[in-house]
């Protein structure tokens, strides 16, 4: 993997890549400024030559000229480098500086001097997340094959108008194909229900209870847009995600992100139980697809326990281990 170091003292530079070195991580450049790195990865130059890529970038706070905030905004806003890990490098302890840098876009921060141990540290998190991230982006190819193969037909055929999710089917092929995609581990089927839907409808009329089905659709469209998943509306407002390759933990802290942004939305509902807001169920049920009966076990299993969670009160995430 690639280390890009960036830092306008000549000793610094030497004393971070020394240590990365030393490690065994023996791709690392060097740059003296924000405007060298830039040249280094493609930014702002005109007919630049192909950008190199980098898997982690050390970056200096205080540089002359361009200090690094603003480097790391700039380096954040180019499509090609948008997932890199950053982590700042200051011997500030000024907690307004670091959170700019948070706001521009920053993964990390270590203070200097720089101690051996905590850079190696912080240097293997970040890396473990951008492998992470590079995962997720080659599933969601591998995602994007299957649904342009499988999905020939007009596109809109496949989607549920209400939601603008796709429809059950294309969830259930999608599970089905999973034992024959480049996958190695577990698939995680996410089921989630609005609590006390029923009651909300019939108090407050079918167009009411479609507007929030609707609201809650559109927040899990945009809790789950990175992780590469599959999400189907099925009846009664339930909706279930199918997500190759996520282990039992990381789906449980998906479906927790999945209730919580359905909380967030702050929707009224009176019928709700210790809630005055629309709230959410939500089962994660993870394990193997390797053959047909699988893919109606994960499925069947985190359909019909939801409904069970939701009826004793909801606003939960519950695992259903295999």
């Amino acid at each position: 993997m690639r280390i890009l170091i960036v830092d306008d003292s000549e000793d610094g530079r030497d004393v971070a890549e020394a240590m990365l070195l030393a490690a065994g991580y023996e791709n690392v450049s060097t740059a003296g400024s924000a405007a060298e790195a830039y040249r280094f990865l493609g930014i702002g130059v005109a007919a630049a030559q192909e950008p190199s890529a980098v898997d982690l970038v050390l970056l200096d706070i205080v540089m002359p000229e361009i200090d690094g905030i603003e480097a790391c905004a700039r380096i954040r806003n180019d499509p090609r480098h948008s997932d890199v890990p950053i982590i700042m490098v200051t011997s500030l302890g000024d907690m307004d500086s670091l959170a700019n840098a948070f706001v521009a876009g920053a993964t990390d921060y270590i203070t200097k001097p720089l101690n051996r141990v905590e850079l190696l540290a912080r240097v293997r998190s970040a890396l473990k997340l951008k492998s992470e991230l590079d995962r997720r982006q080659a599933r969601e190819r591998e995602l994007t094959h299957f649904m342009s193969t499988w999905g020939e037909r007009r596109a809109s055929h496949w989607i549920d108008q209400a939601t603008g999710l796709f429809l059950g089917e294309v969830a259930e092929a999608y599970l089905t194909a999973a034992a024959n995609l480049p996958f190695d581990g577990d698939t995680s089927v996410i089921a989630l229900a609005i609590d006390r839907l029923d009651s909300y409808r019939s108090t407050q009329g079918d167009a009411m209870a479609a507007s929030i089905v609707a609201k809650v659709a559109r927040a899990v469209r945009a809790t789950a847009a990175t992780v590469g998943v599959v999400a189907a509306a099925y009846r009664d407002g339930m909706i279930v995600l199918v997500v190759p390759e996520l282990q039992s933990k990381p789906a449980l802290a998906l479906g927790e992100a999945l209730r919580a942004a359905v909380s967030r939305l702050a929707i009224s509902n009176p019928e709700s139980i210790g809630a005055n807001h629309v709230t959410a169920s939500v089962v994660v049920v993870t394990g193997r697809v390797k053959r047909w009966i699988d893919r109606v076990h994960l499925l069947t299993r985190a359909m019909s326990t939801v409904p069970r969670i939701a009826a004793a009160g909801g606003n939960r995430v519950v695992p259903e281990y295999d």
